[in-house]
């Protein structure tokens, strides 16, 4: 049987501010159709939530002068992370942390691009609420049924680049559990899970692209993964107690 998938940007979407509707603009943009997938990228999310702020008020903690001392970086920017953080799991050469939501990332991803001059932008604060808003904004506007990824760009362990990762997810289970399917050859899996919502958000990272060309939304069209129920992206994030990169960097 052939599969086959859609992958496409949309156009003219503006520069986002705050109060800005993402769903509005999406669906003035293009043709929603039943069991879309929209992936967009969680720095527009952000600016609609106007999550943006500056550090002209941030006072700099003693362990963030230490950090931003070996780093060589503002230490009111290493204390805005470590204030958006549960963990700090590496402090230096690079600041790697758990952020409040459960993503572990580089910085709490906070950004400095793709935005104005002396501000900064964090995360959403509930991505999976933030999501699941704007599904349910395009079905009131559309009365189409889409899920949809929020993303974000992250490095890899052991690999140079980043890639899209999903930060948020609605409508959609972000896993893919195979296990009890049979293989080619009649063998039961048991252990394989597919983190599907991270699989959408490379592809359409390699659509949105970076920097001023970027393109923030990306309809994902052909995979039948809508789902009603609940869902949540810490579905994604392992265990402590079975995480043992995360057991191997608190013996550093």
């Amino acid at each position: 049987m052939q599969l086959k998938l859609e992958a496409f940007t949309i156009e003219n979407i503006p520069m986002i501010k705050k109060g800005d509707d993402l769903a509005k603009i999406i669906c003035k943009n293009t043709d929603i159709q039943d069991y879309d997938i929209v992936v967009i990228a969680s720095t527009i999310v952000s600016k609609s939530e106007g999550r943006t702020f500056t550090l002209d008020n941030v006072t700099p903690s003693r362990r963030a002068l230490e950090i931003a001392h070996k780093n060589d970086e503002d230490s009111r920017f290493i204390q805005a992370v470590l204030d958006r953080s549960r963990e700090c799991l590496v402090g230096s050469p690079i600041l790697l942390v758990e952020t409040l939501n459960g993503h572990v990332c580089i910085k709490a991803g906070i950004d400095d691009s793709n935005v104005e001059n002396g501000l900064l932008l964090e995360l959403p604060a509930d991505p999976d609420s933030s999501a699941k808003q704007i599904a349910d904004d395009i079905r009131k506007l559309t009365s189409k049924r889409v899920s949809v990824v929020i993303t974000d760009t992250n490095g890899r362990s052991f690999k140079i680049g980043q890639t899209g990762v999903a930060v948020g997810v609605a409508h959609i289970k972000p896993i893919k559990d195979w296990c009890g399917e049979k293989d080619l050859f009649g063998k039961v899996l048991e252990i394989t899970e597919e983190g599907v919502a991270d699989e959408i958000a490379g592809t359409a990272n390699l659509l949105m692209g970076e920097g001023d060309g970027g393109n923030p939304v990306v309809i994902i069209r052909g995979l039948l993964m809508y789902v009603e129920s609940v869902v949540t992206i810490k579905d994604t994030y392992r265990p402590d107690g079975e995480d043992v990169i995360r057991k191997g960097l608190r013996s550093l």
